[in-house]
């Protein structure tokens, strides 16, 4: 099937479309009620446009407590199904802002890192603890060795695929936090 381009007309409308979508769901988020659990997530400087909207809706699904967004822009929450205004989500300008914010409120800091010695699987997660995504091409924009306490892990993987798609990571960390602390039933 051969889909034809859209015209710049079209492509603006759209443009618009999602941009109104955004700013009525951000208005929206201001109501949003923290989930049933303890985990931030930190998009670190993400691309917009990309998955920052798809980690909106796991995080909803998995009942996260907030999401800090680092220096990310407008996006369009459709992929989220409505998730944006579920999850109360905090903006920050720098990182350091976030992370100032997350030790101010006890938090651990774990970055996820591919390649790193620290496993997910067997990792103990403390109940308040921050996941920090970084970009999906360049990582993350902090430097570490101006913050030694954050801790790296990595996902187990076994193929030759060097890493997971972002949004595909934050589903993965948020399962095995959930699996860790959820109570039982």
């Amino acid at each position: 099937m051969i889909r034809e381009r859209k015209s710049k007309k079209e492509r603006r409308v759209e443009r618009d479309q999602a941009m109104l979508r955004y700013t009525k769901q951000r208005q929206r988020n201001l109501l949003a009620k923290p989930g049933v659990h303890q985990f931030i997530l930190v998009l670190d400087q993400m691309k917009a446009g990309f998955n920052v909207a798809k980690i909106f809706r796991s995080a909803e699904a998995f009942g996260a407590h907030e999401v800090h967004l680092v220096n990310i822009g407008p996006f369009d929450p459709a992929p989220g199904k409505g998730a944006f205004k579920k999850v109360p989500a905090l903006f920050f300008d720098s990182f350091d802002q976030s992370y100032r914010e997350l030790t101010k409120r006890g938090y651990q800091i774990v970055k996820l890192e591919g390649g790193c010695k620290r496993i997910l699987t067997n990792f103990s997660m403390d109940s308040r603890i921050a996941f920090v995504l970084g970009h999906e091409e360049w990582g993350h924009s902090f430097n570490e060795e101006d913050y030694p306490d954050i801790l790296s892990v990595s996902i187990p993987q076994f193929g030759q695929v060097e890493s997971l798609n972002v949004s595909v990571a934050a589903s993965i960390v948020m399962y095995e936090y959930v699996r860790q602390h959820q109570s039982p039933v």
